[in-house]
């Protein structure tokens, strides 16, 4: 079986047809790939200029719009096929539109109603204009390979519905096409106007300065002034064109009313030219037969230039639709396939929730702190800080502690420190770390809350069922384990309250507090002494409360004197505590040494030599304290500062652990085994994996495209080797 080689004549006749394929293909695209650009010729020219009469006699048939006033209202992209005829079949002509996919017209005149009706479905009835195309393939064995654009002709003055600025608006629609690099210009104007000021070659120039890829177009030759012609523009001598200019001779008004054929306008034309003193010398810029030759071979060589660039851009684009379509993932059909992407899916959250936590995860952030980060900095620079913050004696006053001494003691006189008394105390204070603990416990909920909405995967966001159905799950393990860790840190706060262990080696312990309270209130004597007898029996009370006062605040701002404990009657600690009694003075709100009365014994009137006590008020307070009780305050407060401070060091470490086991950790083991076990069933696949409409039709179109752009690259590489077959003969 022997090859016979192919001439660069059929080869090149080859290009144009997958060009008009190529463009046939990309157009069921729409919108989408319209921006590549595709080899064409547009034709562009003013109202009434000739420009439909030469694309009939282009093909060779009428089935444009014809009448006086604007005919086209809409770009109509014009797919010329040259088909060999078919000996079989007479109907060998036939135009299809693209908006009827699979029907042919063999009636010519049907496809001019057809035009006619689809133009006014989109721009109306009354002149109005559209820039959506037409597009219309017609396939002949008269004419040649090529695409032609029929642009709107330029006009002047609005009609009927048209809008005042219509001219600006067709002008934008025409240079829309023609300013494409790849496209061809083929520029009409009528000779029985000054060429010199043609609108088509004006805004041929705005689009293509240097002329290299405009075609002039001269019609009417055959009704210019007698004694005149168009030969210089013809040969370019006015308005120069790199790809010259064709003279053609329309059909007149009457021979389309007396319907002449155009293969008699075509004989007519042939005869003009070659009776024409002048046109005969320039045969080759003359006639319809030549303006197709020349249309053919320049467009042929536009092709085979741009190929490789063309087929670059495709094969771009394609890359780029393959990429958006592993976007949206495969159809999942059988249960096989969806118990297995659930898996996936489930095992990919679980890992990447983790890897969050443990930073790890592939999105690490450069501006603010996420995930595992963020709980550190909850445990270390926020729940720590705050309990070394907290004042141990923090709302137990003087008083607290003088009410809890006394109440202790029962009957009898203090001798010691009663350890009822700071148990009672050092609960109390104890019990106020529980508020932190829980908050610190529910910040960091919170995060994991966060970190687990931020896992959400691509493949996650397709099925929104299974992403509720996952958050739903996550929630409420999540939540589960809060109480169980709520829990946990309750007990801890309990504990540390339930069994107040006073051999701790930590604690400070009676005899040295003792001791310390002693020290410092010789300290704060020495301090406060005066040479003054009278300001020295003042001193020495500022200076036990300052003793009192300053264990309360160690590590704290100061009291001020709108601060310190009251006891009874509204009077201060200083005037009924403290060392009064060994000094024999009793201070009273009439002044700081006023003697004792009978009033201040609440002792009654003598009534018949009997004298009678008041009954006691349901309230008692205690009217005076001895110093020793001022001193025991100061050994109670460093005892609870001391107490406190070995429970604080142990709750800033349980809770921390208490979160991360109960709830952080947690959440990393058994996560994902929780997900399986509630959501791997069978009954719930469709459910589960029900997708978004939206995903479904965005994955249709990427299909489409995807399937189109091979198709487009399929036939440039038919093309490529072609020409590369020609290039070794």
């Amino acid at each position: 079986m022997s090859t016979v080689p192919r001439t660069a004549e059929t080869i090149g006749s080859s290009l144009i047809p997958v060009i008009n394929k190529l463009n046939d293909i990309l157009a069921t695209a729409g919108v989408e790939l319209s921006d590549i650009s595709i080899p064409q010729v547009a034709v562009v020219g003013s109202q009434s200029s000739g420009k439909s009469s030469v694309l009939e006699a282009l093909v060779g048939r009428d089935f444009l719009p014809r009448g006086c006033e604007i005919c086209t209202r809409r770009p109509l992209v014009l797919m010329l096929e040259n088909c060999p005829p078919n000996s079989d079949d007479d109907r060998v002509e036939w135009g299809e539109f693209r908006h009827l996919p699979g029907r042919r017209f063999y009636d010519f005149s049907q496809i001019r109603q057809e035009i006619q009706a689809e133009t006014e479905r989109e721009a109306g009835c009354n002149k109005g204009v559209s820039e959506k195309q037409i597009r219309l393939k017609i396939s002949s064995p008269n004419v040649l390979n090529m695409t032609l654009i029929d642009l709107p002709g330029i006009t002047k003055v609005p009609v009927g519905e048209q809008p005042s600025d219509i001219e600006a608006r067709i002008r934008r629609m025409i240079l829309a096409h023609i300013k494409d690099e790849n496209c061809i210009i083929l520029a009409v104007s009528p000779a029985n106007s000054d060429l010199a000021t043609s609108d088509a070659l004006q805004i041929a120039k705005l689009a293509d300065p240097s002329g290299s890829r405009t075609v002039g177009v001269i019609t009417k030759l055959d009704i210019m002034d007698r004694g005149t012609n168009a030969c210089n523009f013809l040969l370019g001598r006015v308005v120069p064109l790199k790809l010259g200019y064709v003279g053609v001779v329309n059909r007149c008004q009457e021979d389309i009313n007396k319907k002449r054929s155009i293969q008699e306008a075509l004989a007519y034309e042939g005869q003009f030219f070659h009776d024409h003193p002048v046109y005969n010398g320039v045969s080759n810029h003359c006639g319809v037969p030549q303006l197709a030759k020349k249309l053919n071979q320049i467009l042929e060589q536009h092709i085979r230039k741009d190929l490789p660039c063309l087929k670059a851009v495709l094969n771009s684009r394609m890359h780029e639709a393959m990429k958006e379509l592993q976007t949206y993932g495969d159809v999942l059909e059988s249960k096989e396939e969806k118990g297995a992407r659930l898996l996936n899916i489930l095992r990919r959250y679980c890992d990447d929730f983790s890897a969050m936590v443990d930073g790890k995860s592939q999105e690490m952030s450069t501006k603010e702190l996420i995930g595992g980060a963020r709980i550190h900095y909850l445990f270390q620079s926020m729940f720590v800080k705050l309990l070394e913050e907290v004042d141990p004696c923090e709302r137990m006053t003087d008083e607290d502690i003088a009410y809890a001494l006394r109440n202790s003691s029962g009957l009898r006189n203090v001798l010691f420190v009663p350890e009822a008394a700071f148990e009672v105390l050092v609960r109390r204070q104890i019990a106020q770390l529980s508020d932190p603990c829980h908050q610190c416990l529910r910040f960091v909920y919170n995060e994991l809350i966060k970190i687990s909405q931020a896992c959400e995967s691509t493949g996650l966001q397709r099925f929104p069922s299974l992403k509720k159905h996952i958050n739903d799950i996550v929630e409420e393990f999540l939540d589960a384990a809060l109480k169980r860790a709520g829990t946990m840190i309750s007990n801890c706060i309990e504990m540390e309250k339930d069994y107040i262990n006073s051999s701790h080696p930590s604690f400070i312990g009676g005899s040295k507090a003792v001791e310390l309270a002693g020290q410092q209130m010789r300290s704060s004597k020495e301090r406060e002494k005066v040479h003054t007898p009278e300001k020295g029996q003042i001193s020495q009370t500022v200076a036990a409360r300052s003793v009192v006062n300053g264990v309360s605040n160690q590590g704290n701002r100061p009291q001020s004197d709108n601060e310190r404990p009251v006891l009874a009657g509204g009077s201060s600690s200083t005037s009924k505590w403290g060392i009064s009694s060994i000094l024999r003075i009793k201070v009273s709100s009439r002044g700081p040494a006023a003697t004792e009365s009978p009033e201040d014994f609440h002792m009654v009137e003598p009534m018949s030599s009997t004298i009678q006590l008041r009954e006691p008020s349901p309230i008692l307070r205690p009217i005076e304290m001895s110093d020793i009780e001022g001193t025991e305050i100061v050994v109670t407060k460093l005892l609870v500062k001391s107490y406190f401070d070995i429970v604080r060091k142990n709750i800033q470490d349980l809770v921390p652990k208490a979160i991360m086991c109960f709830l952080v950790n947690n959440a990393k083991r058994n996560l994902h085994d929780t997900s399986i076990k509630l959501l791997y069933r069978e009954d719930l696949f469709e459910e589960l994996f029900q997708e978004k409409e939206e995903t479904v039709a965005r994955r249709k179109h990427a299909e489409e495209l995807v399937r189109v752009l091979r198709e487009a690259v399929k036939a440039l590489n038919e093309v490529e080797s072609d020409v590369e077959f020609q290039h070794r003969c």
